[in-house]
């Protein structure tokens, strides 16, 4: 069940970095603790490769802080392109949050509309 929980978190992960990107710059540390404050348990062997990714994907900007040191600070930044992603997933949350909240909140029985009789040929 571990792979199947982590497989579903990257994509919760993805939402929450792009989201605080496009407040303004943020780092590997800071998103690792901001990510912890929401109950997210994440290495930095999964969280740099992941932060990456997406800057290889054309979401995020990496911009290097000039230091002498071998582990200078990277900074990352929203793109244009991760800008119309971020749009895309809040629309998607939008509406995966009215189906999944909102309509279990206020359905009754009757309205399991979704599932099909177990005694169904489709089912």
């Amino acid at each position: 069940m571990k792979a199947v929980d982590r497989e579903v978190l990257l994509g919760f992960w993805k939402v929450h970095i792009l989201h605080h990107a496009s407040e303004g710059p943020i780092y590997g540390q800071w998103v690792t603790q901001e990510l912890r404050r929401h109950g997210y348990a994440i290495s930095p062997g999964t969280l740099y490769p992941l932060l990456n990714r997406m800057a290889r994907r054309g979401w995020l900007k990496v911009r290097v802080q000039a230091r002498a040191q071998p582990h200078a600070r990277r900074n990352y930044r929203l793109t244009a392109q991760g800008q119309k992603v971020l749009e895309l997933l809040r629309a998607q949350v939008r509406e995966l949050y009215a189906e999944v909240i909102e309509e279990a909140e206020t359905a009754r029985p009757h309205r399991r509309r979704h599932r099909l009789a177990p005694n169904s040929p489709s089912a």
